[in-house]
């Protein structure tokens, strides 16, 4: 039988509050994990020490202090003198974006910030612990941009940009024809909606013509779907459909990512 994941919930330093953690702590054992929480006002040492007793997998930090650059990089080297670097330490809290970089360069594995869910932190040790590193999307696939009429928006992106037009076709699954024009190594999509129930008529007339969503190229999408729903990512496909030059798409809520709608899309193998 296999064992549970172990996993160290600690608050270093002479943060007070533990509420995040304890709410971090029952949620990892909502998702099958054991885990030890060694309370408040714990020194690095101290963090050290306990994960190596208690022979566990992760040690995942708390903060919200304001100390978790002094305090984080001391725990990664507590864990080293105690010959556990193997050990991966991933932190959480009250952390501004620019500290992420230099945490990660002094060994914490990730850095989740305020407002993380609950079920990403599980899932990523899952991953962590199985060996299964998330890659990044390969690049922007394209942008698309709603309008009321390709032939109207054209001269603009060839005459004006000076873009080649790749080609002209209709996506019948999303009621649009759609114009390719490659700068770089991404491409424009100029969307054009095909009848009043297409998702770009209604939102042409919501919002107007502009920007509708960023496409990132992604290998196994069905794969990194099943990912964000376990996540609790907002979907609005929960299982890829056929979009242009054959390739397999699937789109995100914009209430994931702050109002911008991003498209996963997987290029058919053949192109």
């Amino acid at each position: 039988m296999k064992q549970p994941i172990r996993v160290l919930i600690a608050k270093p330093g002479l943060d007070g509050h533990d509420r995040g953690a304890l709410i971090i702590a029952q949620a990892l054992r909502d998702h099958g994990m054991e885990v030890i929480y060694t309370g408040l006002r714990q020194s690095p040492v101290q963090i050290a020490r306990a994960a190596v007793q208690e022979d566990v997998d992760v040690v995942g930090l708390s903060s919200l202090s304001g100390a978790h650059k002094s305090l984080f990089p001391k725990v990664v080297e507590a864990l080293a003198v105690e010959n556990a670097s193997d050990i991966p330490v991933i932190g959480g809290g009250v952390i501004p974006a620019e500290d992420i970089p230099f945490l990660e360069e002094s060994g914490v594995q990730k850095i989740f910030t305020s407002g993380s869910p609950t079920d990403a932190i599980a899932v990523y040790i899952k991953q962590l612990m199985n060996h299964e590193a998330r890659e990044a999307p390969k690049k922007v696939s394209h942008i698309g941009i709603a309008v009321e009429s390709i032939e109207s928006a054209l001269p603009f992106y060839q005459n004006t940009l000076g873009l080649q037009l790749e080609s002209v076709e209709e996506v019948e699954s999303e009621q649009v024809r759609v114009a390719f024009l490659r700068i770089g190594e991404s491409r424009f999509e100029l969307l054009e909606p095909t009848s009043d129930e297409s998702p770009v008529r209604k939102f042409i007339t919501k919002r107007g013509e502009g920007i509708h969503h960023i496409a990132l190229e992604v290998d196994d999408i069905a794969s990194r779907l099943k990912q964000y729903e376990e996540e609790g990512v907002s979907l609005i496909h929960n299982e890829p459909k056929k979009g242009a030059h054959d390739s397999q798409v699937a789109f995100l809520h914009p209430k994931a990512a702050g109002g911008v709608m991003f498209e996963l899309c997987q290029p058919n193998q053949e192109d």
